[in-house]
């Protein structure tokens, strides 16, 4: 998806509300959002969770899922998006945490993803890795772009999956 505004239209013909869960990013997704006209009608919240205390807090991140799969899982984000949606009224989550630097632990430009829909009562929950290249700042921006590109792809995928839990919930 080229143009934001097509997501924003995409979400509003869906009727989603969406929050963000970002902590490489910092917020980037939300801002990028912020600057699409009509965006308020489709962004419910962002929530910027930076340190592992922020995780835990705001999004309800077990401690011993960052202790097993550290800060950059896949583990970790589908946590984030899950607590997002808890802690909102939004319907539809991205959760993003990585590395834009190199460090002891994670090669520098590691993006986790996570997206989570919720109908009712019902959760369902996707992920995925990304490797980017470039400085802190480019990593950054590809990894704010990326997660909001998704999201119409994932959505489709997260129905699909929301079908089949309701479909074993029938059995």
């Amino acid at each position: 998806m080229q143009d934001l505004a097509e997501l924003v239209d995409f979400l509003a013909d869906k009727e989603l509300r969406l929050t963000t869960a970002e902590s490489c990013t910092c917020g980037l997704m939300a801002s990028l959002l912020g600057d699409v006209p009509g965006c308020g009608q489709v962004l419910d919240s962002g929530f910027v969770v930076y340190s592992p205390e922020a995780k835990q807090g705001l999004l309800q991140v077990s401690p011993e899922t960052i202790e097993t799969y550290g800060l950059t899982s896949e583990e970790v984000a589908s946590e984030m998006a899950l607590g997002a949606l808890q802690a909102s009224v939004a319907d539809i989550a991205v959760a993003n945490t990585g590395v834009a630097d190199d460090s002891e632990e994670d090669a520098g430009g590691t993006q986790c993803y996570a997206y989570a829909l919720k109908d009712g009562e019902q959760r369902v929950c996707i992920s995925e890795t990304v490797k980017f290249e470039g400085s802190r700042v480019e990593i950054r921006k590809q990894a704010a772009r990326h997660g909001l590109d998704q999201l119409p792809g994932k959505y489709r995928q997260l129905i699909q999956r929301l079908e089949k839990v309701k479909g074993s919930d029938l059995s």
